[in-house]
Order: structure tokens, then sequence, then C-alpha cells
């Protein structure tokens, strides 16, 4: 079975999943071949497990400043064009089935070639009934057309009742937390802002992510470049995680049992649902703006009972390779069944955000 791999490549989410599902396709017999969008090529990292023939396209991305999104911004520097160009370009006939995460180059080719398509990404689980802020209409209906593919395999933190898988991540070593130390990951604010925010709480050990070209040494502050495996490495015995409100990196806090103290995009509809989602489920701390007050407070907080999700990657690709792509119910059971702790869902949460309730 050979098979097209599209994979979003604005933030590290989506190479995440492709991280943890890629490996487990290849064991499955899949011969893979990849397309990346949404930032230049010198701009991906840590690219090994994909070899050095993978395609990058344009595509769509988002445009942020200061954590908001720009919608004006992101309309105009989107290239029309040449996304259409390159969906009219990209040669499918060597591909049994084309797997899109949230990727649009490779999925409108499929809808418009007629190449069997599979979109596994968090942004699928949106097709159901999961915990959503209201209004934001356009942010949904694009959303729904970004990669439209045939079949469709949503993930999530919690089933919600619905046919969303947990969520497909790297196996996860645990390790007991060091006491203050943080993980900082907030790819969508200005680093000055973030050590500034951090800066007065010197009893604890902040290690920062970012896009810099060299370490640096504050103090109770580390400054590092983004590194895939640096990164896991110091999150796996950290005692929290600050980040944006992105869907992979709180999944494997969720796993692990870390806190987590998450400021979605503003403007950006799935990540102010990702912050919904994660207070109905008493996992996460939200804050709208770099909040001391509520900082503090957070720093003091135990961390929580892992999750312990099962292998989604193997479940997912022996599934694949099955080709029966109509009928997910027993997968969704299957996994659900496996996934040793039971979280507590507050159906009656409501469909707002409230920022500064500390969990």
């Amino acid at each position: 079975m050979k098979i097209l791999y599209g994979v979003q490549g604005t933030g590290n989410g989506h190479l995440a999943r492709a991280r943890a599902l890629t490996p487990a396709l290849r064991s499955a017999g899949v011969d893979i071949d990849f397309v990346f969008s949404g930032r230049e090529r010198d701009q991906f990292f840590n690219m090994e497990l994909f070899g050095d023939d993978f395609r990058c396209f344009n595509g769509m991305t988002f445009a942020t400043k200061n954590g908001r999104l720009q919608p004006a911004k992101t309309i105009v520097t989107s290239n029309i064009a040449r996304l259409l160009s390159d969906v009219a370009r990209l040669d499918l006939k060597p591909y049994d089935a084309v797997i899109s995460d949230f990727e649009p180059v490779t999925a409108w080719a499929a809808k418009l070639k007629g190449v069997p398509s599979l979109g596994i990404s968090h942004q699928s689980a949106f097709d159901y009934d999961v915990p959503k802020v209201t209004g934001h209409q356009s942010s949904k209906i694009l959303m729904r057309f970004f990669a439209p593919t045939k079949h469709k395999v949503g993930l999530h933190w919690h089933h919600f009742d619905q046919q969303v898988l947990p969520p497909l991540i790297e196996p996860q070593t645990h390790k007991p937390p060091i006491k203050g130390k943080i993980v900082v990951y907030m790819g969508f604010e200005a680093i000055d802002e973030v050590i500034k925010f951090v800066t007065p709480f010197d009893h604890c050990e902040f290690h920062i992510y970012a896009k810099v070209d060299k370490k640096r040494d504050l103090g109770h502050i580390k400054i590092n470049p983004l590194s895939h495996q640096e990164f896991h490495d110091d999150l796996l015995d950290a005692d929290g995680v600050i980040s944006n409100a992105g869907f992979e990196l709180a999944s494997e806090c969720i796993h692990l049992g870390k806190k987590v103290l998450i400021k979605p995009l503003l403007g950006q509809y799935e990540q102010l649902c990702n912050a919904l989602a994660i207070q109905a489920l008493g996992r996460g701390t939200v804050i709208e703006k770099l909040d001391q007050q509520v900082l503090e407070k957070w720093l003091e907080l135990p961390g929580h009972q892992p999750a312990n999700y099962p292998d989604v990657a193997d479940a997912i690709a022996k599934w694949v390779v099955n080709r029966q792509w109509d009928s997910i119910d027993t997968l969704v059971k299957a996994l659900w069944h496996e996934t040793s702790v039971k979280q507590d869902y507050d159906a009656s949460f409501g469909n707002q955000v409230q920022p500064g309730l500390i969990y």
C-alpha cells in the first residue's frame, strides 16, 4: 500500500502526530511519501524520520501577531492562485490513497482527482458534538473546507460520547517531576514578553523553547532553540507546562499528568475550543493575557493523574491497512476502553471560556 501523507506545517502539533503515526504505518507495511505545507522548507527541524525527499508547498497558514490572529493579513498573505496551481500539479497516480493531517494541497488534490482520502487530525473531531465556543462562523466554515477528505478520524482528549479517538502521541516514559521545573512553549507570543512574564518567580526554573539561534542562560530562565528531542527530554520531568492552546502538547501533558497553563491564540477558533474543553475536563488553567497573579497561583498546584492513553498509532495503522474506512465504531470503543483513567467531564460547563479558573 502506497500513501501520500500530507501534514500541515504551521506550528508543530501536526508534525508531532506524523512522528507518532509514521513508524506504525511503516511497521504495518505502508510505503509513505510526505508533503508538508505552511512554512518554508528551511524552517522545519529534526525531520530525519521523514527522509530527504519530502516535498514542501506554500499551502495556507494563519497570520498572527503578539498572541492574536490577524484575519485580514491571513487573507492577504494566502496565495490562493499558488495553492490552486500546487493542487493541480500534484501527481497522485503513484498512490493508493492520501492521508491528510489538515493539509490542504494533498486533501484538495485527492478530492478533485478522485483518490481515496483520509483525514486524521484534531480538526476532524469538530465534525462531532465536542466542546465548542459560540460564534466564529467564518472560522467554522474555513475549518470545514480547509482540507476536505472523504473519510475522517477525529482526535480529542475525551470521547464526549462521540465517534472520536484518543490523542495520537509518541510513546512517553513517565518520570517523577522536578518540583518547580516549568517548560514554556508559546510560539505565538513575543519572546521578551514571555521572559518578563516569568521573571519574578525565581523559586522556579523556566525552560523556554522559542525561535532563537542559540541557548541563553538567564539564571532561573533558560532560553532554548526549538528541538524535538531536547524539548521532550525536558517535558518528561517537568512540573508543569505553559503554552498556547494547541492540541498536541496539551495531549502529551494530559497523558503524563502535567499541570498546564494555556493562553489561546485570541480569535483562533480551534484554540478557544481547546481552552474550553480543557476547562470542562478540569485539566488546565486558561488565561487570556500574561497574568502574573494567575501564574503565581498556578505554580503552587500539584499535577494531575496521568490519563495513560493507549497506543493509538498502532491501532490506526492496522485500521488504515484494513481499508474499512467507512466504519470506525469498533476502533473507537476499543481505544477508549483501553484508556485507563476515566476523566470527569462537566457537560454543563457551557460554551464560553472562563479565564482565570485554577485547575
